[in-house]
């Protein structure tokens, strides 16, 4: 075997391009990625406490109770839940995954303001949500992958090897 053929991989028959989409990620937003993927699977836990009339604290945005079934449980559940599904997509780098990013990160933004705005002229005290820290960031990120993610092309890739079958 030819020595040039070990060092380039891309001259050797059964080796395919390929990059994943995650690698289009910041390393901050992979993170939160894991963090709503297990909190996303947790949230059959707190429909199994509701049913059972049990005390499950879920606490997302400003938004917290210790019903599941309440109004604002079952809201922040069903963000949980969005936001799982998010996480998921973005993790096994679905093509819709960047669509659904972008809508939690106006939803987020809008739930933090509104509990902000909320805040100032309830009777409760003044709450600055640094959930918008992220937020924002989150939305503009996304925003910028965009393209790239759904015009994700396999031929500017890193060569790996494929099973020849």
């Amino acid at each position: 075997m030819d020595q040039n053929q070990l060092t380039e991989p891309e001259n050797i028959t059964g080796f395919k391009k390929f990059k994943r989409r995650r690698s289009l990620l910041p390393w901050w937003v992979i993170g939160f990625t894991w963090i709503f993927l297990v909190f996303g699977a947790l949230m059959p836990v707190a429909v199994v406490f509701g049913l059972l009339r049990r005390t499950f604290a879920v606490s997302l945005l400003g938004l917290s109770t210790d019903d599941p079934f309440s109004l604002i449980g079952i809201f922040v559940m069903l963000l949980f839940a969005f936001k799982g599904i998010t996480a998921f997509g973005l993790w096994t780098e679905k093509n819709w995954a960047i669509d659904f990013a972008k809508i939690d990160a106006i939803t987020s933004t809008v739930i933090c303001c509104g509990v902000i705005v909320y805040s100032l002229i309830g009777p409760h005290s003044i709450s600055i949500r640094l959930e918008l820290i992220a937020t924002i960031p989150y939305y503009i990120k996304m925003n910028n992958i965009e393209y790239d993610w759904k015009n994700f092309d396999e031929q500017e890739s890193v060569p790996f090897p494929v099973e020849q079958g």
